[in-house]
């Protein structure tokens, strides 16, 4: 049966902090060249002040602009403060404003999301099955895409990068669903255990990694109408593991090819 697969994390740091770390960088210019002008007399100093407070809203006028004005003038101590504050205006951390409906309506695009995932595994599992090819391809399934595992000992000789011909009408099999059920975009990722290679053609598990996928991906395009432009192909070598490598099972399932599908409401 079709798992789900855990969604990874989203990545990279708010969108605020650049515009934060902008204004920090704008008051110590400023106070910067407040000490360098020690010279300056109290009337230029008023009109200079005058100047700013219009512009940035930093000064007396900081208290209309954000809140009573002890957001900012308190400095950095308030900074986990801001995320909370800018929600609280109704505005996100771009200035737009956020919907009151927002949030309700991501959970909904993500269930939409994981449904497109979940109905497109079923039936790619139901082919399978009726062509008894169900245990050579583990099925998992994400908000974003469907992904179809095969063990590489079923496609491959140990070092080699030329797909066996007992494996073919599995790889026939797995073109008619791709051509049937992909709407997207397609990804092929070869992966290997730790065990260096040796005497083999190829020098690394990189370079053997990248050839098992570059094969697959050359199978499809001879034997398929799919549009190539939307198939990505990499070697991702010894990197991603998903069992342990101290056992023979372990490495076994490692030495792997990967098939990702993404679903027509994949934001990839």
């Amino acid at each position: 049966m079709a798992k789900r697969k855990p969604e990874e994390p989203p990545k990279g740091a708010p969108a605020w902090q650049s515009t934060f770390a902008d204004l920090m960088n704008l008051l110590l210019c400023f106070f910067v060249m407040l000490v360098s002008m020690s010279t300056m007399d109290a009337q230029k100093f008023e009109l200079l002040a005058a100047s700013f407070n219009q512009t940035f809203s930093i000064f007396s006028a900081g208290a209309t602009a954000i809140g009573d004005g002890v957001l900012i003038s308190n400095g950095v101590s308030q900074l986990n403060e801001l995320d909370q504050y800018i929600n609280s205006t109704g505005r996100d951390a771009e200035g737009d404003t956020i919907p009151e409906n927002l949030e309700s309506a991501n959970e909904i695009m993500e269930e939409a999301k994981l449904e497109a995932s979940e109905e497109m595994a079923e039936k790619i599992e139901e082919t399978l099955k009726e062509k008894n090819l169900d245990k050579e391809v583990d099925i998992e399934f994400t908000a974003q895409y469907v992904q179809l595992t095969l063990n590489g000992a079923l496609l491959f000789d140990s070092g080699k990068v030329e797909i066996k011909k007992e494996a073919l009408p599995l790889m026939n099999q797995l073109g008619i669903i791709l051509q049937r059920y992909s709407e997207g975009t397609i990804e092929i990722e070869g992966h290997t255990d730790n065990v260096p290679m040796s005497g083999a053609k190829y020098s690394n598990n990189d370079e053997l990694s990248s050839g098992r996928a570059l094969s697959v991906f050359y199978y499809l395009k001879e034997n398929t109408t799919l549009d190539m432009s939307r198939v990505k192909h990499s070697g991702r070598g010894e990197y991603v593991p998903i069992a342990d490598n101290s056992t023979e099972e372990g490495r076994s399932r490692n030495r792997r090819v990967e098939i990702k599908i993404y679903n027509s409401l994949s934001s990839y």
